[in-house]
């Protein structure tokens, strides 16, 4: 993936569906997106802190690849950069072919450690209806397919903007595919 980059990067402190877009953003080591609302050691996500608010925060940074806008908007959906909740915007990298565990380091210092996919709600039917039917969906064999981007957790900090590479290091031995987190 030598042309994988950031396009996009985004973040809101307060509870909301979507980002604000921003200049840059700083990810901090076992946090995750300075200054949003779901950094934190431990989970952030209101359904997640309902269940028990004492688990690991496995979705401190979320990623999704710009690609997908380009699935939606051909399907008749208009989604920008920000607008799903994504942290990380990418293009050039098939964020949801990774395997468990991969590292993507983002910019010259960032490294994210992929921790699984992103279980998307009904609040995608509020943003759009009919939405959630396009990044939920079902394989042949009936399988349910997410497409609404990966999770994961900061294991080194740096500052990250639209125009760094993305690089990827899978891990060795056998990969454990992505899973809803």
């Amino acid at each position: 993936m030598p042309n994988a980059t950031i396009t996009t990067v985004s973040s809101s402190g307060s509870y909301t569906f979507t980002k604000h877009n921003r200049d840059s953003i700083t990810l901090l080591t076992g946090l995750g997106v300075e200054g949003d609302v779901h950094a934190g050691v431990t989970v952030k996500h209101r359904s997640r802190m309902a269940q028990d608010p004492t688990r690991p925060n496995l979705r401190q940074v979320h990623l999704i690849d710009e690609e997908l806008f380009d699935e939606l908007r051909e399907a008749g959906f208009e989604v920008a950069p920000g607008d799903l909740g994504e942290n990380v915007t990418t293009r050039g990298v098939d964020l949801l072919a990774l395997p468990t565990g991969t590292l993507l380091t983002l910019g010259d210092e960032a490294v994210v450690e992929v921790t699984g996919l992103r279980n998307p709600c009904l609040q995608i039917d509020h943003f759009q209806d009919g939405l959630l039917k396009r990044v939920v969906g079902r394989d042949e064999a009936g399988n349910t397919v997410r497409k609404a981007g990966i999770m994961g957790v900061v294991v080194a900090g740096g500052t990250v903007r639209p125009g760094d590479p993305v690089k990827t290091e899978v891990p060795s031995g056998p990969h454990r595919p992505l899973e809803r987190v």
